[in-house]
């Protein structure tokens, strides 16, 4: 497991917040749409002014204006539509990406660090989800900010250049109203945003452990906690709020302050009541041509305004991701999984874990020849299952050497695709008994699935529930015989020539040991076999033993 990483420097964060959109999501169609819309708004000024001057002339004068106004109104709507959904598509590609390089990266890493499995849940899950504005919004409505009013400024100068110039100067104090809110709600965002994952987790840590939590008497006082951690959260959330609504309300006012200065300039000119002169004398149309363009040219800064949240909401989610999601891409190892039974040594291996002072294994040596059996046997500690996990690549190899038909392996490269795995504590999923067998190997027909189960002894479980025997995530209504057999069975259903099991028969009564053992016999054979065990039954069906020693 990861720890979560301390807080990046700012040009860091930056620089994570550029990579996380994957370089097959563009960006550039919902940014064209938000522009097309730009464009509309200037047709729909256009239109508006052509009907209101054409009023005295009749309908059949106001109909082509009345026609470009409708037109443009609609192709607003559609460019708003599709740029919404053409964004979220890009977000929900980006959170996919994000999401399988996260677990991929937490499915890498030995275990250690201090993260829990709801921290972990709140980061592929809320911390992921925290992106999703950022690019669905954010991303298009900053790249318009920047050209949507050009064009707006644009087509106002050509009706009234005064017009277009207070437009220009009246957006200084809007960008420093922007700047002052943006850095205002930006430490108030991520502390909201802290809260809000320590909640996520601590939900989650509890709910995963809440059998236990009834069983003690523990829920009372863990309801009070998660109310006290709700309540950090909400005050959090509504200080966000009114550091929003402030903002908002400012940049509303200085907007409106605008579309006041030219509507009074417009307005007085047309009337030939200014009390200055001006180098330029408006008609009507015109003036109402720059009057409704005025909020247009607003729009984009409050858009992006709007969605500024959302970018303070993604910064502090990539603040959390772990920094190997941020490293250079390296090119995978290829794995080719051996086609028969290979030969496993290991020579002189050590096993250390990060935050311990005693190596589980120190020292240890072992040559398995191909298609043998082999019981690895010793006290709780000795360092059996750290053995397997070193194949499996779930523990770190500190020393030695471990080769499999001569290959060493190295970083990033395990036994996993040639293994076959039933582990001490076998993980049951909610679904059916289809689908837990299934886990093990995706593609297997319904056939395949069915013949793992009885080969594995479920015969009597599948004659009266069926494979499609719902399941819940605890196992419920499932002895410890048969979830271990269910564990067994996913190993047989995989075409695999290693087979690594830990415990296996732990638990079990002699008679429900005795008829797994013989399942275990029959699933070796044609593969090379370690089984970490305390039975001495389960080890007289192995080719050799080997015994290890704790380490003091």
């Amino acid at each position: 497991m990861y720890s979560i990483p301390t807080q990046p420097d700012p040009v860091s964060v930056v620089l994570r917040l550029k990579s996380i959109v994957p370089p097959t999501v563009r960006l550039w169609p919902p940014t064209v749409l938000l522009l097309g819309d730009t464009v509309a708004g200037i047709a729909f000024a256009g239109g508006l002014a052509g009907a209101v001057v054409h009023v005295p002339a009749g309908l059949s004068a106001m109909l082509p204006w009345l026609a470009l106004l409708v037109g443009a109104g609609c192709a607003r709507g559609v460019c708003a539509l599709l740029a919404a959904r053409v964004g979220a598509d890009a977000a929900r590609r980006t959170k996919r990406t994000l999401r399988a390089a996260l677990v991929t990266d937490l499915l890498a890493r030995a275990p250690g660090g201090h993260a829990t499995t709801g921290t972990l849940l709140a980061t592929c899950v809320d911390e992921v989800e925290a992106t999703d504005g950022y690019v669905a919004r954010f991303l298009p409505a900053r790249a318009t900010a920047g050209l949507a009013p050009l064009l707006v400024i644009a087509a106002a100068a050509l009706a009234s250049p005064i017009a277009a110039a207070i437009l220009v100067v009246t957006l200084i104090p809007f960008l420093a109203a922007m700047i002052l809110a943006g850095g205002a709600a930006a430490d108030e965002s991520r502390r909201q945003f802290g809260a809000m994952s320590r909640l996520s987790g601590l939900f989650a840590d509890r709910i995963r452990a809440l059998p236990i939590l009834l069983a003690f008497g523990g829920e009372q006082r863990e309801a009070e906690r998660l109310a006290r951690a709700s309540e950090e959260v909400a005050r959090r959330t509504m200080r966000v709020l009114r550091v929003a609504f402030l903002s908002s309300g400012a940049l509303e006012f200085f907007a409106a302050l605008s579309v006041a200065l030219v509507a009074v300039y417009a307005g007085f000119n047309v009337l030939g009541l200014l009390p200055f002169p001006v180098p330029e004398k408006l008609d009507l149309a015109r003036a109402f041509f720059v009057l409704a363009l005025a909020p247009e040219f607003y729009l984009p800064m409050r858009r992006l305004a709007a969605a500024y949240h959302d970018k303070q909401a993604a910064q502090t989610a990539v603040e959390r991701f772990p920094d190997a999601l941020f490293a250079p891409s390296t090119a995978p190892v290829a794995q080719r999984a051996p086609e028969t039974a290979p030969r496993i040594t290991l020579t002189d291996v050590a096993i250390a874990y990060a935050g311990t002072d005693t190596p589980a294994i120190r020292d240890f040596s072992l040559d398995i020849a191909p298609g043998t059996i082999v019981a690895v046997l010793g006290p709780s500690g000795s360092g059996k299952s750290s053995l397997l996990h070193l194949l499996l690549g779930l523990a770190p190899l500190s020393a030695g050497r471990v080769t499999v038909d001569g290959v060493a392996l190295g970083e990033g490269v395990t036994l996993a695709p040639a293994s076959a795995w039933v582990g001490q504590t076998p993980l049951i999923i909610t679904g059916t008994l289809r689908a837990n067998i299934a886990l093990a190997w995706p593609a297997a027909t319904a056939r395949e699935i069915e013949h793992a189960a009885r080969r594995a002894g479920l015969g009597p479980m599948l004659a009266v529930r069926g494979l499609d025997a719902p399941i819940d995530a605890r196992g419920g209504g499932l002895s410890g015989g048969e979830i271990r057999r269910i564990a067994l069975a996913r190993a047989l259903l995989k075409p695999s020539t290693v087979l690594l099991l830990d415990e296996p028969t732990a638990h079990l009564d002699p008679v429900a040991e005795a008829a797994l053992i013989e399942t275990i016999r029959t699933a070796c054979r044609g593969r090379t076999v370690i089984i970490a065990t305390h039975s001495a039954a389960l080890a007289a069906i192995a080719d050799r033993t080997v015994s290890l020693e704790p380490h003091a």
